[in-house]
């Protein structure tokens, strides 16, 4: 049944409305990066743990850009308690090289559709399920985070993300969110999927909150090996619409917490590399990346 509000609204509404059910991933993969951050992997993985997704097989990748022995031992704690698949890729720490681990993750992943998040990102209940839910052919999803204050970021418990309070518009505001409280999942369907097509925000591959086929990311070479911190993301994505995959844009619908962490990689001569990157990728159309899964 159409909503009469909608009518008038143009064909990407009812992209967001009524998510494409024909053609699904037989199994999906979630690729997580981090790097020496044990604590908000630990919170990001309760979430992944308490997902409602059961219509194709799960699995986990910790794409580790060199952390230490911590981060091991937490994964193989969590491999053993829950046994869900979890696989940890590593690679030595030589400097900043989340473009090379993720092209590893890629390559080691078996499923036919990936979703791509960092360690610092804590999922809503329905994260799988709606990436799932939006998947379709010729497409990527295009989501987004909400950040929450350092000090909420620690006060996370494992019992306010696994019975799903810390995604309620209720919980957010009583916290001192208001702003967030916007973003809740908790909001009807055709409400969220008005702003997708109203906003003025870029639908872009965004590293927290994205996902898209393993066949379109082999296609294209799968990340930029020459890109450091900053846009890496954006870089990837652009190379993808050069392709012919269009991003669907579900910002409003899919959602997930951002902690609050320091960046020390963040440098000014990074970003104005990887800006020099994107405009050339953007201007020359370029598909393939130079250096990267191949």
């Amino acid at each position: 049944m159409r909503i009469p509000l909608l009518n008038s609204i143009s064909d990407s509404l009812q992209i967001c409305l009524a998510p494409d059910r024909n053609v699904k991933p037989q199994s999906i993969g979630v690729v997580i990066s981090t790097y020496n951050n044990p604590v908000w992997l630990e919170k990001t993985l309760w979430g992944y743990f308490a997902q409602d997704f059961h219509e194709c097989p799960l699995e986990i990748v910790i794409a580790d850009d060199g952390s230490t022995h911590e981060t091991r031992d937490l994964i193989d704690h969590y491999r053993n308690e829950t046994g869900w698949n979890i696989r940890h890729v590593w690679h030595e720490d030589v400097g900043f090289r989340k473009c090379t681990i993720l092209n590893r993750a890629i390559r080691e992943s078996s499923s036919e559709y990936l979703i791509f998040t960092d360690h610092d990102c804590v999922p809503e209940p329905e994260f799988v399920k709606k990436h799932y839910q939006y998947a379709a052919p010729g497409f990527f999803i295009s989501g987004r985070y909400s950040k929450i204050p350092r000090v909420h970021s620690e006060n996370l418990t494992r019992e306010d993300i696994q019975t799903g309070r810390a995604f309620c518009r209720r919980w957010l505001v009583r916290n001192g969110f208001f702003r967030m409280s916007l973003m809740c999942p908790v909001q009807p369907l055709w409400f969220c999927a008005i702003r997708n097509v109203l906003t003025t925000t870029r639908a872009t591959w965004n590293g927290a909150n994205s996902s898209g086929w393993k066949k379109d990311l082999v296609a294209i070479n799968g990340f930029n090996e020459d890109m450091e911190y900053g846009g890496l993301d954006v870089e990837l994505g652009c190379r993808l619409e050069n392709l012919g995959i269009r991003a669907r844009q579900v910002r409003y619908s899919i959602f997930c917490l951002h902690l609050d962490h320091d960046r020390p990689y963040r440098t000014p001569e990074t970003l104005a590399k990887n800006r020099k990157i994107i405009r050339n990728t953007c201007r020359k159309k370029i598909v393939r990346a130079p250096h990267g899964l191949e």
